[in-house]
C-alpha cells in the first residue's frame, strides 16, 4: 500500500509540472485582431490562418477588424489584453513602423512576442504603359532627367508601398512625386486610369493587370527573382542590395505562457506547410513560411531596426 501511495504521489507531482494552461488550452473561442480594414492582404491571410487554427484547435478563432491610427488602435487593444492566449493578432511591417512615426502606448519589441511568421509578400514595381521606361535602369534614367515629373502612388505613410518607394529613391538617388491614398486599391485605380505613373504594388493586385497589358512590371522587390514572375528581374539586379518585402505573422502579448505560444506556433506552422495551402496562396502572391517564435522575434527586431532607420532618414511622419 505504501508503495502504491508513493507511486501515486510521484505521478501527481509529475503531472503538476505540466503547466495548467497546456492541459486545458484552448477551452473557449480565440479572438484574432486584424488592425486594418477588411479586404486587404493582411486580412485575407489572417482569415485563412484563423480558419486553419479553428480546425486544428477545436475551438473557433474569430477575426475582429480594429483599424485606425495606422494600426495603433488594434495593436493597443491587444497590448492591453490578458496574456492568456485568447487574444492574438496578425502583424505586418506597420506593427513596428507606426510607433516610430507617432506616439503609441506600447513597445512592439517589449510588450509582444512573435508566435510565428506566416508568410512573406514580395512587391512589384509597375508603371503605366504610357511611361517610356522598359526596365528599372531606364526608369531611373528617366527620373534623373525629369525630377518630380513621375507621379508615384502609394497607400498611407509608412506602408509597405511607401517604404519600398523611399528605399528605391534613396538608393537610385532620384526624385519622384508621391501621392498617398487611404489604401492600395484607390492608388491602383489612379495608376490604371493613367493619372499616375508608378507604384510598388502587391503581386495579388498587379499580376492580373500585368498579364492583361494594363500595367508593365519592371522589377520585383525580393533579393532574387520570383517564381510567380520569372521573367521580371529583381530590382537588386540594377540596385545591388535592394530588398523590400512585406511580412505577415502572428503576435501575442509578451507575458503569455510559453506553452501556449508553442501550441499556437506549432499549429500555424503545420497549416503553412500544407501543400494545398501553399499552392493556393502562391497564386495570390503570398509565400507561406511558418517559423519558430524565436525566428519570428529575430525578424521583427531586424525589420524594426531597418525600417526605423529608413523612416527617420527619409523624414516620414504620420501626416
Amino acid at each position: 500500500m505504501r508503495i502504491l501511495i508513493l507511486l501515486i504521489s510521484i505521478a501527481a507531482a509529475a503531472s503538476a509540472t505540466i503547466p495548467a494552461a497546456a492541459q486545458t488550452y484552448p477551452s473557449k473561442p480565440i479572438r484574432m485582431i486584424v488592425a486594418v480594414q477588411p479586404g486587404g492582404n493582411l486580412d485575407m491571410v489572417g482569415r485563412a490562418v484563423a480558419q486553419g487554427l479553428s480546425e486544428r484547435l477545436g475551438h473557433p478563432v474569430i477575426v475582429e477588424n480594429r483599424p485606425g491610427a495606422n494600426t495603433i488602435i488594434g495593436t493597443s487593444f491587444v497590448a492591453k489584453s490578458a496574456p492568456d492566449g485568447y487574444t492574438i493578432m496578425m502583424v505586418s511591417p506597420s506593427f513596428v513602423v507606426a510607433p516610430v512615426m507617432q506616439a503609441a502606448p506600447y513597445d512592439p519589441l517589449k510588450d509582444f512576442t512573435g508566435v510565428s511568421l506566416v508568410g512573406t509578400l514580395p512587391q512589384v514595381l509597375v508603371v503605366h504603359p504610357s511611361v517610356p521606361a522598359k526596365s528599372v535602369k531606364e526608369l531611373i534614367a528617366f527620373a534623373k532627367a525629369r525630377p518630380d515629373e513621375l507621379i508615384c502612388v502609394t497607400s498611407g505613410n509608412g506602408s509597405g508601398s511607401h517604404t519600398a518607394l523611399e528605399l528605391f529613391k534613396r538608393q537610385a538617388k532620384i526624385r519622384m512625386m508621391r501621392v498617398a491614398f487611404n489604401g492600395d486599391a484607390q492608388a491602383t485605380i489612379q495608376l490604371l486610369g493613367g493619372h499616375a505613373s508608378v507604384k510598388f504594388d502587391n503581386f495579388t493586385t498587379s499580376i492580373p493587370h500585368v498579364n492583361s497589358g494594363r500595367l508593365r512590371a519592371l522589377g520585383v522587390t525580393t533579393a532574387k527573382r520570383s517564381a510567380l514572375l520569372p521573367g521580371v528581374p529583381a530590382i537588386s539586379e540594377t540596385l545591388p542590395g535592394y530588398e523590400s518585402s512585406i511580412f505577415n505573422g502572428v503576435a501575442i502579448p509578451a507575458a503569455t505562457p510559453k506553452d501556449i505560444v508553442t501550441r499556437l506556433q506549432t499549429e500555424i506552422t503545420r497549416w503553412a506547410q500544407v501543400p494545398e495551402n501553399r499552392a493556393r496562396f502562391a497564386q495570390q502572391g503570398v509565400e507561406l513560411v511558418g517559423s519558430t517564435s524565436d525566428q519570428f522575434n529575430a525578424l521583427i527586431r531586424a525589420e524594426s531596426g531597418r525600417l526605423s532607420t529608413l523612416i527617420k532618414e527619409a523624414g516620414i511622419t504620420e501626416q
